[in-house]
């Protein structure tokens, strides 16, 4: 497990948007680690963590896109049913909510990564540090 920091990226709801925010990145050499994405009619925001956070917050601010950063905890644990479960119980004994997140595993893959918004980043650390 280990934080890091999230960025939000609001951006218009239409084709080419996205491409060309992950286009800039590349570009600039930086990897992007996870991706969320949510939408209304006519925008976009898209959470991702990524390689350089400094440097995409400074590129995405010189195109003037609009991007704000948060801490988020990056937990790998196994692709197995009940993990994401006992992680929320966790962090629920200790009075931590799960502002959101986002998850993936390729099917058949042994570990998955979890990406957790806490509504305190460091008590859910200590929380679920012995998981």
């Amino acid at each position: 497990m280990e934080s890091a920091t999230q960025l939000a990226v609001f951006l218009a709801n239409r084709p080419g948007a996205l491409a060309r925010v992950c286009a800039a990145l590349a570009q600039a050499g930086i990897n992007i680690h996870a991706l969320a994405t949510s939408d209304t009619i006519d925008h976009s925001v898209v959470r991702m963590v990524v390689s350089d956070p400094t440097k995409a917050l400074m590129l995405l601010g010189e195109t003037g896109t609009l991007a704000l950063e948060s801490e988020v905890l990056m937990i790998e644990g196994a692709n197995e049913p009940g993990m994401l479960g006992k992680i929320a119980q966790r962090l629920a004994d200790t009075n931590v909510n799960i502002e959101y997140a986002y998850l993936a595993a390729s099917p058949g893959a042994e570990r998955g990564l979890a990406i957790l918004r806490p509504s305190d980043v460091e008590q859910a650390r200590r929380a679920l540090e012995e998981l």
